[in-house]
Parts: C-alpha cells; sequence; structure tokens
C-alpha cells in the first residue's frame, strides 16, 4: 500500500521527522504496513506525479515550495477517491483547493501570496506555534467517531487559518466543518460521501512520543488499506 508524503522534507520539521517512527508504530500496533513515498511539492503539481498511490497525506511544513504542487495534491485525492489526510499546511491548502475548484472563489493564502486582493486563509489573531488547545467535535461527525469523544486537546505549531468570512461558502457547496476551537474557530475540515478526506490544523504527528499513531492518523491509514484491496482487486476483474 503506497502513500505519497506531499511535503518538502526537512530534518527541522518535527512533524516529518516522526513519520519513521508513525509507520513503525502502525505496522507494529495497527497490523498495517504502508510503504511512504516522499513528493516534494515540486513534484506533486507535474503530470502524473501523483498516480498509483493508495492515499495521499500533505503534512506540515509552509510555506511550501510549490503552492500548486499542496493544492494538486488535494484535487487529486477529491476528485479521484482517494484517501486524504492534510494536516497543518496540509489543512490550509485542501481549503484553498475546495474553494477554488468547487467553491469557484478566486482567493489565496496569505502566506503565499501576501499581496493578493481577497485571502482564504490569514494570520490568527493569535499565533498556535508551539501551543496545545482544546477543540471541540461536531457529534455524528467522523473526527468524532475516530476520537471517541466530543472533546479532545491538540497540538499545533502553525500561524493561519481559515478567513471565517467564507466559512459559509465553504459549507454550501458541501465542506463539513466538524472541529472548533473553543472560540468557535474553524479546525477541523470533512467531506461527507469521500472515502476519506479530511484536515485539521492541529498536527496529530507530534501526539505522545510517536510509539502509537493518533487515531486519525490510524484511521487514515485504515482508509488506505481499504482503498488499497478494492484497487487491485478491481484491476483483477477482467473486463466484460
Amino acid at each position: 500500500m503506497n502513500i505519497a508524503l506531499v511535503a518538502d522534507r526537512s530534518p527541522g520539521v518535527r512533524a516529518h521527522t516522526r513519520i519513521p517512527l508513525l509507520i513503525d508504530a502502525l505496522r507494529e500496533r495497527d497490523g498495517i504496513a504502508l510503504d511512504p513515498y516522499w513528493i516534494p511539492t515540486t513534484e506533486a503539481a507535474a503530470p502524473g506525479g501523483l498516480d498509483g498511490f493508495d492515499g495521499i497525506w500533505v503534512l506540515p511544513g509552509s510555506p511550501y515550495r510549490s503552492e500548486d504542487g499542496a493544492v494538486a495534491a488535494a484535487r487529486t485525492a477529491r476528485t479521484r477517491g482517494i484517501p486524504f489526510l492534510g494536516t497543518c499546511g496540509g489543512f490550509q491548502h485542501l481549503l484553498l483547493e475546495y474553494a477554488r475548484g468547487v467553491c469557484g472563489l478566486d482567493v489565496a493564502h496569505q502566506e503565499n501570496t501576501p499581496g493578493a486582493a481577497d485571502f482564504l486563509l490569514t494570520a490568527l489573531s493569535c499565533s498556535l506555534a508551539g501551543h496545545e488547545g482544546e477543540i471541540r467535535l461536531t457529534p455524528g461527525s467522523l473526527i468524532e467517531q475516530i476520537m471517541g469523544a466530543t472533546v479532545t486537546v491538540e497540538a499545533y505549531n502553525c500561524s493561519y487559518g481559515l478567513n471565517e468570512t467564507y466559512k459559509r461558502s465553504l459549507e454550501a457547496s458541501g465542506l463539513v466543518f466538524s472541529g472548533h476551537a473553543t472560540d468557535g474557530e474553524v479546525r477541523v475540515a470533512e467531506l461527507p460521501g469521500h472515502p476519506f478526506f479530511v484536515g485539521t490544523l492541529f498536527q496529530p504527528e507530534l501526539a505522545g512520543d510517536g510509539s502509537r499513531a493518533h487515531p486519525l492518523i490510524a484511521a487514515f491509514a485504515a482508509a488506505v488499506a481499504r482503498h488499497a484491496v478494492a484497487r487491485h482487486a478491481a484491476s483483477r476483474t477482467p473486463a466484460a
């Protein structure tokens, strides 16, 4: 089961250094053996750059070298029904792709294009870099079912979030905001009807000491496994 880890890999990004530990934990504790491939954002936008993967995970580490690459990763997963997880910067670019590709909005990320006219992602009133915070999860949502609770405390390392002006437009087009901070600001997004399409502003990679995958990462891995089984079964089915 191949997964694309879309990010500009760096030893200075703590979430990146956790990946080998998490892959081992998924195999040893959850019985899910994933074969990860790091795909730089500069390569993710290339034709065929994300073909053949059973899952796509856009990791933290923004600003990315290529906004187009991070957006393309979210678009590929959304339109092809490939399990997708976007964390921190991945969450931000999930929103950017959805706003542009589904809602038809001409919006930008303030960190990437500070001179743009309209921003979907703006600087948070208070940076969350290095902080933990309580998140309230919508009862019945996928994230709430995964976590098994309506409240969770998670770690962040980010300074940008959704411009609430656009929240209703995204919701009207089908995106669900299923996790909010205590002040009501968006922290989790998911897309109903998709095999697995979840983004979080928090970084589940930073949970614990890395010896056990965060429930969200384990749920993503399980979705990847299901997708791989279905894909390989379809490839063996003879044409009518």
